[in-house]
């Protein structure tokens, strides 16, 4: 009798990294450490075209993250329709005026003044590219009890951060924007209602007058984001 967890599975073997030594391993990760160290969120894109290689190269990167059961949770629609820019434009701005008239609350537009963010999102139409993250709940929304997704959130994130730092590595300046509600996104790209919206990422190219707010330029130290036991 098979132990639970222990029930025959097919398997493929382990493809191994390259040997390395410590110091190369230690070299490889400050490499990649001091190059994604330098994105920032852009907000001031020019029209300047993005191969579509590139977005679905890092699509696939992102496709290639870990996933609760291996259920690969999540839809990228990627918006390249000026039609659908300028909905989408729209929609945001109507929300992002309320929560800068004071829905957001006083202390989240406390933390957000530093950045010196407004309502106004011009990225949203000048940009070449927009991508709608979705987070699914269901692998086969018609069954759902049999189909129910685990980790969701969890794995979305995770895929989002490799889409995010494969954009980074083409040269490709991007700005993660979470509009709330986000369901108009669902109507816009036409998904299911038993997929959820979680993020909006706008990629292309920097334009010539972007800037940096200065106060993301602070970084917590390691010891603030780590323990170690």
């Amino acid at each position: 009798m098979a132990l639970f967890g222990m029930a025959e599975h097919e398997s493929l073997p382990w493809q191994p990294y390259p040997e390395l030594t410590d110091d190369a391993r230690i070299e490889r990760a400050r490499t990649f450490l001091s190059h994604i160290a330098t994105r920032r969120s852009c907000r001031a894109f020019n029209d300047q075209p993005v191969p579509r290689e590139v977005i679905e190269a890092a699509l696939l990167a992102a496709g290639s993250a870990p996933s609760g059961a291996n259920r690969q949770p999540w839809h990228f629609c990627v918006i390249e329709s000026s039609e659908a820019k300028a909905t989408i434009r729209v929609a945001v701005e109507e929300e992002e005026r309320q929560f800068y008239a004071g829905l957001g609350g006083s202390a989240w537009l406390g933390a957000v003044r530093p950045l010196g963010t407004d309502a106004d999102k011009p990225y949203l139409e000048v940009a070449p590219w927009l991508i709608a993250v979705f987070a699914q709940r269901y692998a086969d929304a018609d069954e759902r009890d049999e189909a129910r997704n685990y980790n969701v959130t969890e794995s979305v994130c995770i895929a989002t951060g490799l889409l995010l730092a494969t954009l980074h590595a083409a040269g490709v300046a991007t700005l993660v924007h979470t509009p709330h509600p986000m369901r108009f996104l669902n109507r816009v790209c036409r998904r299911p209602d038993t997929e959820r919206p979680v993020l909006l990422i706008v990629a292309g190219h920097a334009a010539e007058d972007a800037t940096v707010p200065a106060a993301t330029a602070s970084k917590k130290p390691l010891e603030e984001i780590s323990s170690w036991l």
